[in-house]
């Protein structure tokens, strides 16, 4: 789905292909889940895909056959060997968020009207576990499962801001960022230690444009028990419609999500 969704082609926008085959599409979006959650149901994989049970079934199949995949004997699917899989508390952490947040996100997008997503960080990139989409003809598609650099996102900027001097050092070190899905390797140190301290101040984030043309997100920090930012709550919108004005209206809805989402991941 592309990123826009309106039927107009904005050419520096991560777009889907033009000749997308729908099956490798699926297979790597139950990867993607398989390694954000840590298991899965073929009722459930074909319910997330929007597939029959028996194309979700010959899917996690050939999952398996390249070990992406392994099947239990409880007969869920888990990541199988070709991944690196975190510890089995951070997958239960994932599953977790997305259960509470899912419902919020939805409040979230009802009151707002703009697409809303949830980012976790691994190393110096998000990935976002959530994403919900308005009804807006221009609007920002559905993003779940895709990996973006955290200096340049919304979200990944207010968990890095929860850094530690000794944290940030160890991540960044001489600030080459690595792998990341959008053109430059190299992170201007000073400047995003300074863009930390303008999230730590202010209580949000901004990415305009940063990782993709025509596209601006809000981020604030949703806490965990210990009272660190465990995740990033986003509003994204085409920048045609992004306001400055509007900023203290967008943060003032995502931090009563974010507050409700806390109190929901405390309770459950």
């Amino acid at each position: 789905m592309n990123v826009l969704s309106s039927g107009i082609d904005f050419s520096s926008v991560k777009n889907r292909p033009a000749y997308a085959i729908d099956s490798v599409d699926h297979a790597l979006h139950l990867a993607q889940i398989l390694r954000q959650e840590g298991s899965l149901g073929v009722s459930e994989a074909a319910e997330r895909l929007g597939v029959a049970r028996s194309t979700a079934h010959r899917l996690l199949s050939m999952l398996v056959y390249r070990d992406f995949a392994e099947r239990g004997d409880d007969r869920r699917y888990r990541p199988g060997p070709v991944f690196d899989v975190d510890a089995a508390t951070q997958v239960s952490d994932s599953r977790l968020l997305r259960r509470v947040v899912l419902p919020r996100a939805h409040e979230l997008v009802a009151d707002v009207n703009e697409t809303v997503n949830l980012q976790v960080r691994s190393g110096r990139q998000v990935s976002f576990l959530v994403s919900v989409e308005c009804d807006r003809v221009l609007r920002v598609g559905d993003r779940e499962g895709r990996v973006l650099p955290a200096h340049q996102a919304s979200g990944g900027k207010v968990l890095l801001a929860e850094l530690t001097d000794v944290e940030f050092a160890r991540l960044y070190g001489d600030g080459v960022a690595g792998p990341q899905g959008s053109g430059s390797s190299a992170v201007d140190l000073e400047a995003l230690r300074a863009e930390l301290a303008r999230v730590r101040r202010r209580g949000y984030a901004i990415n305009d444009e940063a990782t993709e043309d025509d596209v601006t997100a809000i981020g604030v920090g949703v806490r965990g028990a210990d009272g660190r930012v465990v995740a990033g709550l986003c509003l994204a919108m085409p920048s045609a419609r992004f306001r400055r004005a509007d900023v203290a209206r967008y943060v003032g809805a995502l931090g009563g999500a974010a507050r409700r989402i806390e109190r929901d991941l405390a309770a459950a």
